[in-house]
């Protein structure tokens, strides 16, 4: 028998199991997106124009996006495939710290950029191999992960805020280090964010997520390896991780064991409002993004409104609701049109 038929068979298969859905729908879901961020915008504009407008708060904004955007991109390919990380936040607490130490700042920005970077694929790598191949169910490989993780970050700590002295890393941060404007930290976002785009959308690599995430099983019939996409696809979430707690070593100048703290929560929301299905088999890095720049749009207009913590809560979870019942309400719309 021939080997090559099945290589040549299996874009449709992976097509079908992939569950992938219409371009039109996905437009329609980021113009919804866009709009409710549009009306955010406008009311942080009524409500405090000399604040929220100000140049300076805008780039906040990004900024602060772009630390959970990067996560946001990672768990975006993991949920695409049918799993979850619980322990994205535990993670960036864990590289951030660790990468902070005495000992590691020793070695400078490159010691503090390697060490980040090296922990998160170590954590990622763990979580793959006991999904993949230990067949623990992703929930409790994770939430397992984020114990230890956390417990480590304190471990490593005591406790204590671990201040950077590298002012190299520190120069990143200030406003003499921004390209025409716009701070470095949104700029390497910009890369993530386009270098997750192309691997989703434009590779094999992508392809196989979402048809893992479509059917397990019809993947493996075409070829698929399930288990190694698996193993890659946590590796990739870990790497966000430390990409992420480098960039909030920027934003903070400092490593703490409570660093990250509900990032698993906000990078799965932004996801989900994007698009990305909860059960797999869709995965949209543009949605995700925009729902990224939607929460940290409202989390900034309620601070200068000066809104109490669970207000803001309550008020980000009803607009989370909302956002999702009119996305659901415009797909249909557009299925029927």
């Amino acid at each position: 028998m021939t080997q090559p038929a099945p290589a040549t068979t299996a874009e449709p298969a992976l097509a079908r199991a992939s569950g992938r859905p219409p371009g039109r729908r996905a437009d329609v879901r980021n113009l919804t997106l866009l709009g409710v961020l549009a009306v955010l915008v406008a009311v942080g504009g009524i409500t405090k124009p000399d604040q929220f407008l100000d140049t300076s708060n805008l780039q906040l904004v990004l900024t602060q996006a772009s630390v959970i955007g990067v996560v946001t991109v990672g768990m975006t390919f993991v949920i695409t495939s049918g799993g979850i990380d619980l322990s994205v936040g535990a993670i960036v607490a864990l590289a951030s710290v660790w990468a902070t130490t005495v000992a590691t700042q020793e070695y400078g920005f490159t010691g503090i950029l390697f060490t980040a970077v090296v922990v998160g694929l170590g954590c990622g790598l763990v979580n793959g191999l006991l999904i993949a191949y230990g067949g623990l169910v992703p929930f409790i490989a994770t939430l397992a992960m984020l114990a230890s993780a956390r417990g480590l970050a304190l471990q490593i700590t005591d406790g204590r805020t671990q201040i950077v002295t590298v002012q190299s890393v520190l120069d990143l941060g200030v406003p003499d280090a921004y390209l025409l404007g716009v701070p470095p930290l949104v700029l390497v976002f910009a890369a993530v964010t386009v270098v997750g785009w192309l691997l989703l959308n434009r590779t094999t690599f992508g392809r196989r997520t979402v048809a893992v995430g479509g059917n397990a099983e019809a993947a493996r019939l075409a070829g698929i390896d399930v288990r190694r996409q698996r193993l890659y696809l946590y590796l990739l979430s870990g790497l966000c991780c430390g990409i992420a707690a480098f960039l909030l070593i920027v934003l903070a100048g400092s490593g703490q064991n409570t660093n990250g703290n509900l990032y698993e929560l906000d990078a799965i929301a932004a996801a989900i409002i994007g698009g990305t299905l909860l059960s797999g088999g869709r995965g949209t890095i543009a949605g995700s993004v925009l729902g990224v720049l939607v929460f940290t749009t409202i989390t900034n207009i309620f601070a200068l409104n000066n809104l109490q913590s669970d207000v803001q809560q309550i008020a980000k979870g009803a607009i989370i609701v909302a956002a999702v019942l009119v996305q659901r309400r415009t797909a249909r719309d557009a299925d029927g049109a």
